[in-house]
């Protein structure tokens, strides 16, 4: 079924697209969401090879991505692309720590690191009690410094694994300390804070859900519970000022509300990856989709990086 029909199934107004280019934003008819209905998600770039980790750098106003199998990371700045870095160690997830430091998932080093403030690159974590991580992938920052990452074994070959999980892990403020908060997952992949940073969502694209802990004193992760199961193969997340969630799954981008029900998705041409939220009022929803680059303009900002 295509856009237009399903749109006129469920009684919504039809608006025309732009260019081929702009893709529908669809969503229920009984969503209470101040979402433009008529907003087009607009390819900004392609030609890429695998894109990933979008990250809005408000100082600089650009935003960086990677492209995994081409070792680098883009920057995207003033409707144009370059090459921010390369090599990149084939890095996945980026994020921003509390200084404003690049923190990046490197497939390559299967590790995490941190660019210093005057370019040199330092590793945060590679190993766990003595034996090395799968292939970091996703990451966040917590205020207080704590930085949160996703190991699933994507990109790593199976003769080459030594942890016998694929886990959930935190980095201490103190940048050294770490630690395994959830390793009961199959595919751990996206993961977001709510607002008030009291709950960690984590998906699993194995499984196909979003799973949502309490953060404890400490940092750990208490009481995990599936927030939904309505997620076909989730992959990266973030979330609004309101507390929704968008989530990168098959066919588009799914905003889900806090309570977990499905509002709608953004479709794009291509699948998926991940998404930022960007521009100076944070509500430009960049997409990165495999070998492409999109945008959609909201109504509700999303939390800012850092």
């Amino acid at each position: 079924m295509n856009d237009i029909i399903f749109k006129k199934a469920l009684g919504l107004s039809v608006a025309p697209m732009k260019t081929a280019l702009h893709c529908a934003c669809i969503l229920a008819a009984s969503a209470v969401f101040a979402l433009d209905l008529a907003a087009p998600v607009e390819k900004i770039a392609g030609d890429f090879k695998f894109t990933e980790g979008p990250l809005w750098v408000a100082v600089k106003g650009e935003l960086l991505f990677s492209d995994i199998p081409a070792n680098r990371i883009v920057r995207f700045k003033a409707g144009k692309c370059e090459t921010f870095r390369t090599p990149s160690n084939n890095s996945n997830g980026l994020t921003l720590d509390k200084q404003g430091r690049l923190i990046a998932c490197e497939h390559g080093s299967r590790s995490v690191t941190r660019t210093e403030a005057g370019g040199s690159i330092i590793t945060l974590a590679d190993r766990f009690e003595g034996k090395r991580l799968n292939s970091p992938n996703d990451v966040v920052v917590k205020s207080d410094g704590a930085i949160y990452f996703t190991d699933p074994p994507f990109a790593v070959k199976p003769g080459e694994r030594e942890l016998d999980f694929q886990g959930v892990f935190r980095i201490a403020p103190d940048g050294k300390t770490l630690t395994v908060v959830a390793r009961d997952f199959i595919k751990p992949n996206g993961l977001a804070f709510t607002p008030d940073e009291k709950v960690l969502y984590i998906n699993d694209t194995e499984r196909g859900h979003i799973r949502a802990f309490d953060v404890a004193a400490g940092g750990t992760l208490a009481n995990g519970r599936v927030f939904t199961s309505e997620a076909p193969r989730p992959d990266g997340m973030k979330v609004d000022t309101e507390g929704n969630i968008y989530c990168a799954c098959k066919g588009g981008v799914m905003v889900f509300d806090r309570a977990g029900k499905p509002l709608g998705t953004f479709a794009t041409a291509d699948q998926p990856t991940n998404c930022a939220f960007g521009d100076a009022d944070w509500k430009t929803l960049f997409i990165t989709a495999r070998p492409s680059l999109y945008r959609v303009r909201l109504t509700v900002p999303g939390l800012k990086v850092p």
